[in-house]
């Protein structure tokens, strides 16, 4: 079995492979601008995930998608040669989700901040129900 730190070398390597396959070599028109964020090799070192995330709507990730599935074949080849490990490992192209889950912080964040200034504006012309001070003191005793 392989270690954790010959995996992530890998990792490492396949996903400065696919990045530079992706901008040099792969001239499929459907290809957007894909970014390569993550590469994942299993221990054995057989199957890579690359996670990618693409500039652009819907289209452009459906076409890339499909420009990345159709280019799998030469983009492994290529990893083959320049890694020079016995077995290539398998890849497959995973639509990163990143940039739905930061927009997605993004306004609740925004929510969050709306509400705090909604309760500072409401504390700011807050009066007390009762006194002031609802607490018995000593000294209020001595009077009495």
């Amino acid at each position: 079995m392989a270690d954790s730190g010959r995996a992530r070398k890998l990792a490492e390597r396949v996903q400065q492979v696919v990045a530079q396959m992706i901008d040099t070599r792969v001239k499929d028109p459907r290809l957007g601008f894909v970014t390569v964020t993550d590469v994942r090799v299993t221990g054995d070192l057989q199957h890579a995930d690359v996670y990618y995330t693409v500039l652009g709507d819907e289209e452009a990730r459906d076409g890339s998608a499909k420009a990345l599935e159709s280019a799998k074949g030469l983009i492994r080849s290529e990893v083959g040669k320049q890694t020079g490990i016995r077995l290539t490992p398998t890849l497959a192209f995973h639509l990163d989700a990143v940039p739905e889950t930061a927009a997605h912080l993004e306004e609740a964040l925004s929510e969050a901040a709306r509400r705090d200034a909604e309760v500072a504006r409401l504390a700011a012309s807050a009066r007390y129900a009762g006194e002031p001070d609802p607490y018995r003191r000593a000294d209020d005793d001595v009077e009495d």
